[in-house]
């Protein structure tokens, strides 16, 4: 049976630039730098889905987290297209990031460019959240933790 969640993947053109944006803007440590990936066993892999699959990717996170990642993915050679997905979209619909002070963050991660969608901070179901959008599209939003004692799932109880 299933026992845990273990990453999220995030699909962007060039995984290098990626690496340096959630390094550097996000704060993000690089845990397996880029790599590329090809032959058999990707192949064994991905096969049935990708024609001759090659795939350049890269583990970013927190150390303390263990399993809880961000895989960032590259398809060097196959033709991707930008997606510029609305939340209510089907399919990944976005990264919750936990941070301790979020009026602190928010103002740290707009000077450095970021593009927030909301315009400010919501306080709902115990949590406060603020949420934007990283230069792929992809949406995540900000939850500082009322109690930071308790996991996230057990804010409102």
């Amino acid at each position: 049976m299933i026992t845990g969640l273990a990453h999220t993947g995030v699909c962007v053109p060039d995984v290098e630039a990626a690496v340096a944006w959630y390094r550097d803007v996000l704060g993000l440590s690089v845990l397996s730098p880029p790599y590329l990936m090809e032959g058999d066993a990707i192949a064994a892999d991905m096969g049935e889905l990708i024609p001759e699959p090659r795939l350049k990717a890269a583990i970013l996170g927190f150390p303390s987290d263990g399993d809880r990642v961000l895989e960032v993915l590259e398809y060097p050679g196959a033709p991707g297209a930008p997606r510029d997905r609305d939340l209510i979209d089907h399919g990944l619909s976005h990264v919750a990031m936990l941070c301790d002070d979020i009026d602190a963050t928010r103002r740290e991660l707009e000077a450095r460019g970021v593009d927030f969608i909301v315009s400010g901070i919501a306080d709902v179901a115990r949590v406060r959240t603020s949420w934007f959008r990283d230069p792929w599209g992809v949406v995540f939003i900000l939850v500082e933790k009322t109690r930071p004692d308790r996991p996230y799932f057990a804010q409102w109880e």
